[in-house]
């Protein structure tokens, strides 16, 4: 399913397009860091979920108002 995201993310770019930009982000910030931005960026989407699973549970209850 990440797979498809991601390719669906990626759209019309070809093969030695994604490897540039591949080769771009590891000469920016270096192989060690590829792990933590991945990591962040996996955290920032799992709080976005869950912030959007709250907003949804939300609408079900009424207003006290």
């Amino acid at each position: 399913m990440l797979t498809a995201i991601i390719l669906g993310f990626l759209g019309g770019l070809g093969g030695s397009e994604v490897i540039l930009i591949v080769a771009i982000v590891l000469l920016m910030f270096g192989g060690r860091k590829i792990p933590e931005l991945m990591r962040g960026l996996g955290k920032g989407i799992k709080e976005f979920k869950d912030a959007s699973k709250g907003i949804e549970e939300n609408k079900d209850v009424p207003n006290k108002s």
